[in-house]
């Protein structure tokens, strides 16, 4: 297995939500080279079904200029060490105004490995009751959207939903036999 050594990092960019920063690196082969990562806490991504109805939120996204639909999730970026189950009760309700009963754990995904640190828990929520939404002025545009879990997996079939955790969180859902 190829070791890489860490010579020296510093941090390029930061704000509240992520950190950037450059590592100097040795490549097993003595090679060196830099390394760009984006830093991020782990996010809960939240699957809310009651019977054949998926609860999900279409938002505005800036980095594309398009309201895009998926599956209620974040991060806290002021607690990044809370406990995961919480994390996704409290997104849910925040995003949606939905309190779920039961929060089933799926499992646990990176989301671009790659460049970036930040990972995923997937649950799937059942047993919701509705309640207020308790959106972040950054969501002020957010809108929840029921569909027919039939319609969901259409719509990431034909591409019209895009957001990477949301169609892997449905499809490990489905192969785990969750839905």
């Amino acid at each position: 297995m190829a070791e890489i050594e860490t010579l020296d990092t510093k941090v390029v960019y930061e704000n509240k939500w992520l950190r950037v920063r450059e590592d100097k690196i040795r490549r097993s082969s003595g090679n060196e080279g830099i390394y760009g990562v984006v830093e991020k806490p782990d996010f809960a991504i939240i699957l809310p079904i009651e019977g054949d109805t998926v609860y999900m939120v279409e938002q505005y996204r800036y980095t594309i200029k398009q309201r895009q639909l998926e599956l209620p999730q974040g991060a806290w970026e002021a607690n990044p060490d809370a406990d995961p189950v919480a994390l996704a009760k409290g997104e849910l309700e925040e995003e949606t105004g939905l309190s779920a009963q039961t929060m089933e754990y799926v499992g646990f995904q990176y989301l671009a490995y790659g460049f970036c640190n930040q990972g995923y828990h997937i649950y799937v929520a059942k047993g919701l009751t509705q309640g207020a939404q308790k959106l972040d002025v950054e969501e002020e545009d957010l809108r929840v959207v029921e569909i027919s879990l039939s319609e969901l997996k259409r719509k990431i079939v034909t591409g019209e939903i895009k957001d990477a955790s949301t169609c892997n969180a449905v499809g490990l859902a489905m192969l785990k036999g969750f839905i």
